[in-house]
């Protein structure tokens, strides 16, 4: 088998994942996988499990997983150099003094590789941790979705906008969506906060979460847990990366069904 129809198919993983930019590399991929049916069996079974995957999170992707993937990619040689003609090379090999110039080349080859798959190992782990702790967050929120106590509460937001509340109180937890909010500016967030019935308790005002940016005015469900009798739900804007307590007035303040 030549060298460089090894190299196609060494770049079914990147096509299939999207990473292979546009341009030559691409198109001699897409002329490859019409004629090579085992490239094409490969590429059909690893975008099912890329599919499958991705329902099984039931989560979008950090918005910035892409970006650093392709980063990590963009500096990982997948080609090799062009070869020359044989008798060129031969004719230039001649010319160069053979004292100490291979092992230096080799030493810097292998510099080159072990940061190449550093690099690409320190984003691929980073990806995965991204991954696994969306897919735990996502089996969270639909075990309270599930849970046989489940109830639903909504409320009125100041200034514009519902909250929706689904609380299963045997597991303490809910689960919390927002429509219609007010955009904000300036780098503000919305924070969400269990507030318990008596200021004195340790238990009266807790940090509850961050809502998401609204995409077409909805929020992604944010999960909360820890809740005790007495609670309610507040939503405050704060500055950029929340607060550790509430410095404005509640927009919202949402009773929540008794919990035992």
């Amino acid at each position: 088998m030549l060298p460089w129809r090894r190299n196609l198919h060494a770049l079914v993983g990147a096509y299939a994942l999207d990473a292979l930019g546009e341009g030559a590399e691409r198109e001699r991929f897409t002329r490859h996988l019409r004629r090579c049916t085992s490239c094409a069996e490969e590429l059909r079974g690893l975008r099912e499990v890329a599919t499958a995957l991705a329902y099984a999170t039931a989560a979008e992707p950090p918005p910035e997983l892409r970006r650093r993937v392709m980063a990590a990619v963009s500096r990982t040689r997948q080609l090799p150099p062009e070869a020359l003609p044989q008798w060129r090379f031969r004719g230039w090999l001649s010319r160069i003094p053979s004292s100490g110039w291979l092992p230096r080349l080799a030493t810097a080859t292998a510099a080159i590789a072990i940061a190449a798959v550093v690099a690409l190992s320190v984003a691929l782990s980073s990806a995965t941790q991204q991954l696994n702790s969306a897919r735990a967050q996502g089996q969270a929120i639909a075990a309270v979705l599930a849970a046989p106590d489940v109830t639903t509460v909504t409320g009125p937001v100041s200034g514009g906008g519902v909250t929706t509340v689904v609380l299963s109180a045997g597991r303490r937890e809910l689960v919390v969506s927002t429509s219609g909010l007010a955009a904000l500016s300036g780098g503000k967030v919305y924070e969400l906060w269990l507030i318990g019935p008596s200021t004195a308790q340790a238990t009266a005002i807790r940090r509850a979460g961050l809502l998401p940016g609204a995409e077409a005015g909805l929020t992604a469900p944010v999960l909360a847990s820890g809740l005790v009798a007495g609670d309610k739900l507040g939503i405050t804007v704060e500055p950029a990366g929340g607060s550790n307590q509430p410095t404005t007035t509640p927009i919202l303040l949402l009773s929540l069904p008794a919990v035992t």
